[in-house]
């Protein structure tokens, strides 16, 4: 679960682990900062370990799954989806719209709520930041048919449980996030302090995830501490308000490894992932960014002083992106054995004796073809009037009804009374 950009829920971790094969072969090690650690090691690709940690998609999924399951994911609405939320993230999350015998459509979310936590939030532009997200989710393949679309913020659920699960998360806790002191310190540096917003953005990303009774949390390294708050507060909670053999409102989610998409790096530093927040906007290729901006940037993109062009040479951060971002856009919407499908033997076949000038327009072209149809389908839905409007009215809709139910459970539980209906 990406803080700053992307994150996917899986709900009902019974079905996906049926659903979907475990594949760790790894030792595996969950830390928690209220409960012990423990390791387990698997030595077989089928059998599935003690510990917290699912790996899920590691292969196309099977066209049945034996029984329902539900996906929500989301994207900060701050600045404009760039290449590699596309290439990293939303290619990841097109195909879940495929399974035939989801509980129901997947989800995906525009988190404003998250977005204004930055002391860089513009409030004339999160209006139009959170339009266009919407329309780049449905401009790169997600179809508001087979999916449920909506903004974090037209389901007040979201808030009123993290202010909620506030009440019994001790301040000592959320001290102790490291996101929140790096940012701190960013922020201070800057000469802007900390806000409680930013302070508290953990509990709403805990909101976020138990509000949907999401199972299964996929996070990477850095995110590892954030899913362990979540598991924390979640138990906290029972243990507070569902005493007396009550069944606890909460589960504690597990860690869960998505298949990795395109890992994308920085136009202008080879070692740091493309990011909405770089000052520069060359670091990074947005989706809407026009071809000739686009041949611009990967023209002054930055390059090694070695000669020739080498793909996987770790000392070579900057080659080993460019490589991998044109692997990337062209196999885009393609899996291994379909048409057109290049892989990596084929990929340094076409970059076979060529320079860095030779190569940097090739790239170029690859990324504004990949780029073109999407492009034409965001200029489609913005141009059809009040199409986006109801399509987030109705994502509202259907997410307002299963986020209301766990809200009032929590309300019960916590002794409030409830509103009548």
């Amino acid at each position: 679960m990406r803080t700053t950009s992307a994150f996917v829920y899986v709900i009902n971790p019974k079905a996906a682990r049926r659903f979907f094969p475990t594949t760790s072969t790894s030792t595996s090690t969950s830390t928690s900062t209220s409960t012990s650690t423990s390791t387990s090691t698997s030595t077989s690709t089928s059998t599935t370990t003690s510990t917290t940690t699912t790996r899920l998609f590691s292969s196309t999924p099977p066209s049945k799954p034996p029984v329902p399951l539900s996906i929500l994911s989301g994207v900060q609405p701050s600045g404009t989806l760039h290449l590699g939320n596309y290439l990293g993230s939303i290619t990841q999350w097109v195909p879940f719209q495929s399974l035939p015998s989801l509980y129901s459509p997947p989800a995906f979310s525009i988190v404003d709520l998250h977005a204004i936590t930055s002391p860089s939030f513009d409030p004339s532009s999160l209006h139009e930041d959170s339009l266009k997200t919407a329309a780049l989710y449905i401009a790169c393949g997600i179809d508001p048919k087979l999916s449920t679309i909506f903004v974090q913020s037209h389901v007040a659920a979201h808030s009123e449980l993290m202010w909620l699960l506030a009440a019994s998360t001790p301040v000592g806790w959320l001290e102790r996030m490291i996101q929140y002191k790096e940012k701190k310190k960013s922020n201070t540096s800057e000469g802007v302090g900390a806000s409680l917003s930013l302070f508290g953005y953990p509990v709403l990303m805990t909101a976020d995830i138990l509000l949907y009774n999401a199972d299964l949390v996929p996070v990477g390294e850095d995110q590892r501490q954030h899913l362990e708050l979540t598991r924390d507060i979640a138990r906290r909670f029972n243990d507070l308000y569902c005493k007396g053999g009550a069944k606890g409102v909460f589960k504690e989610p597990e860690a869960m490894i998505v298949k990795e998409g395109a890992r994308v790096m920085s136009l202008t530093d080879g070692t740091k992932k493309m990011s909405k927040s770089e000052a520069s906007d060359y670091s990074r290729i947005n989706l809407l960014d026009s071809p000739e901006l686009i041949r611009d940037k990967i023209k002054k993109c930055k390059t090694d002083c070695e000669s020739g062009i080498e793909w996987g040479n770790e000392s070579r951060p900057e080659a080993n992106n460019l490589m991998n971002i044109y692997s990337a856009v062209l196999n885009a919407g393609k899996s291994v054995g379909d048409e057109g499908y290049l892989d990596r033997e084929g990929v340094l076949k076409n970059v076979e004796g060529l320079t860095w000038g030779s190569f940097k327009p090739v790239l170029a072209e690859a990324i504004v073809e990949c780029l073109t149809p999407i492009q034409n389908k965001y200029y489609e839905v913005r141009g059809e009037e009040g199409y986006l409007e109801g399509v987030l009215e109705e994502g509202a809709e259907k997410a307002n009804e299963k986020a209301t139910k766990t809200l009032d459970d929590c309300r019960v539980a916590m002794g409030f009374l409830l509103k009548p209906k």
